[in-house]
């Protein structure tokens, strides 16, 4: 397989709030491309070795299959956006509200920023048993740090939600969904969404700030 560009890599930042267009190899940004157009099942391996302008024993010369090219942009975005949220919980310190407060705005940046990325998610289930099973249990390292969050301020009485593990997986469905709508020639900027969706998140699980 090939090696993971810097936009795929859970290191691949140096501001988890700053973005940069996104930066793919040609076989990778026509991967994607195909992908959204006509799901995995409907691409075929000649289609995108025809968008990249190569031959298909080109193309496998640097993926050895199709569901080698739907790993890497699949686990490479998670990687990408579990890298920006360790990010985002560490430097928000460890008040449970702050580090809440930040994940939401995270995730909601890589959302908009990388949709069509993000919204690659919807082929988990084209995944190969293997494959699939390594990217739930990095989608489940996502949830757990908002769970963790979420159960701490509870705990802490600042959130006051009677069920706040569905209230947590309530909030991360709701911010991951901003892949399926967000538009850049929208009213709205990125962080303009981010910081409403704090707001909403925060109202969610009930946060009654104390003092």
């Amino acid at each position: 397989m090939a090696e993971l560009v810097t936009d795929l890599r859970a290191d691949g930042h140096t501001d988890w709030r700053a973005y940069e267009p996104i930066k793919l190899p040609p076989i990778l940004a026509a991967s994607l491309d195909a992908f959204d157009e006509h799901g995995y099942h409907g691409t075929t391996v000649r289609d995108i070795a025809r968008r990249v302008g190569v031959t298909v024993p080109a193309l496998y010369y640097h993926y050895q299959n199709k569901q080698a090219l739907l790993v890497e942009l699949l686990l490479g975005s998670m990687n990408a956006v579990l890298g920006r949220c360790r990010t985002a919980v560490a430097e928000a310190g460890d008040h449970p509200v702050d580090r809440f407060s930040a994940l939401v705005e995270c995730i909601v940046l890589y959302m908009a920023n990388r949709a069509p990325m993000a919204f690659l998610d919807t082929e988990m289930r084209s995944l190969e048993p293997e494959n699939r099973a390594h990217y739930i249990s990095l989608r489940d390292e996502l949830e757990a740090l908002v769970q963790s969050s979420v159960r701490d301020a509870v705990e802490m009485g600042e959130f006051t939600t009677p069920y706040p593990v569905d209230a947590g997986r309530a909030v991360l469905t709701m911010a991951q969904a901003v892949a399926n709508w967000y538009r850049m020639d929208g009213p709205l900027t990125p962080q303009q969404i981010a910081d409403r969706y704090v707001v909403i998140a925060l109202a969610s699980v009930g946060h009654r700030p104390k003092g």
